[in-house]
């Protein structure tokens, strides 16, 4: 099981090339960061990562094709990864739904798993050939060419995946992993697994030779009850972006999570926060003391397959910037990379 940090790239620069220092030198797979336009860019920031930094992998996980044409995405990927001596790696969606509506963007007229599937193919044609011509359903070059190369002989391009079942054959079929976000139950990564493992079999793959990726809402402390109130302060906000399918698949009924889903998107974090039960936020995340959230993966998770857990750590910073409310004893940044070293990954390693 490979272990990595999904940051926001919402904290002053330093602090967040800092964080990804420490990463680094404390063994993790790769730092990933959202592709969106409500944080920080990440590319300018993983290139000043670069090179302080010398086994860490880097990339967005997830960059949105709606709002990333594909080339660009190949470009900057193939950027970093000279960069970086060959450490650059990519994971493509169709993008975060409440971004696109600011955009004015109809998320269900894009035709989202189509425009995600054709673009993972002209992002590697590009990666591997430096020069594409295409005449698809969304994209179309005649000629086009980079100098932006690659030092990876194949850097890898994946896929991010929610709802299912498509979405998850698509990754393993079409890509090299799928990265499933925001899943906390056995049932829920054993359907992830079922249906990648269909898709990676029609491809010719084994589907253990794929990233399976755990993208999970995570905080860890000490002190139990600081670590599950740090992500229950941000389990609403995340949970917005849940399909219905996904919910209850985690154990969830989409009538339980729309009062707290209609408060965040009102702009009321405090009453979303509120309505954001201790019992809700335990099923929509990963918190708690090292050996909790260690039991956890354990139980949920290990079992099925998936080899990457992607943890989207949630400190007091976080909290405050996103959702206005104030935190006392939460371990930052850093100190939970620390903990999750010393006391979550050996419990998995191999």
């Amino acid at each position: 099981m490979r272990f990595s940090y999904a940051m926001l790239p919402d904290y002053p620069l330093s602090e967040s090339l800092a964080s990804i220092q420490k990463a680094d030198e404390l063994g993790f797979h790769a730092v990933y960061a959202a592709d969106e336009t409500w944080h920080k860019d990440l590319w300018l920031l993983f290139a000043a990562a670069a090179a302080s930094t010398s086994r860490i992998r880097l990339g967005p996980s997830i960059s949105g094709v709606c709002l990333r044409e594909p080339t660009l995405i190949a470009q900057a990927a193939a950027t970093l990864d000279e960069l970086t001596n060959g450490r650059a790696e990519v994971a493509v969606s169709s993008g975060n739904f409440g971004l696109l509506a600011q955009y004015r963007i109809d998320w269900a007229q894009t035709k989202p798993l189509s425009r995600v599937k054709e673009s993972v193919q002209v992002i590697r044609t590009l990666l591997d050939d430096g020069v594409i011509t295409f005449d698809g359903e969304f994209f179309n070059y005649s000629g086009l060419f980079t100098f932006a190369r690659p030092v990876q002989e194949h850097l890898p391009v994946k896929m991010g995946a929610m709802r299912g079942p498509k979405s998850f054959e698509a990754a393993a079929e079409f890509s090299d992993g799928c990265h499933h976000a925001l899943s906390y139950t056995r049932e829920a990564y054993e359907y992830m697994m079922e249906h990648c493992t269909i898709g990676a079999e029609r491809a010719g793959k084994n589907v253990q030779d794929l990233d399976m990726g755990s993208w999970v809402v995570f905080s860890v402390a000490e002190d139990s009850a600081i670590a599950k109130d740090a992500a229950r302060s941000m389990v609403g906000l995340y949970a917005s972006s849940m399909p219905e399918e996904q919910l209850r698949r985690n154990g969830v009924e989409p009538e339980e999570v729309a009062p707290v889903i209609a408060a965040i998107g009102a702009g009321d974090m405090a009453k979303g926060i509120e309505l954001t039960t201790p019992d809700l936020a335990e099923r929509l995340s990963i918190a708690g003391t090292p050996e909790e959230v260690t039991a956890k993966i354990k139980e949920n998770v290990e079992p099925t397959g998936v080899n990457h857990m992607i943890l989207a750590i949630t400190d007091a910073a976080l909290v405050k910037a996103l959702m206005g409310r104030e935190l006392e004893g939460v371990p930052d940044i850093n100190s939970q990379l620390q903990l999750v070293h010393d006391r979550v990954m050996p419990a998995f390693a191999a």
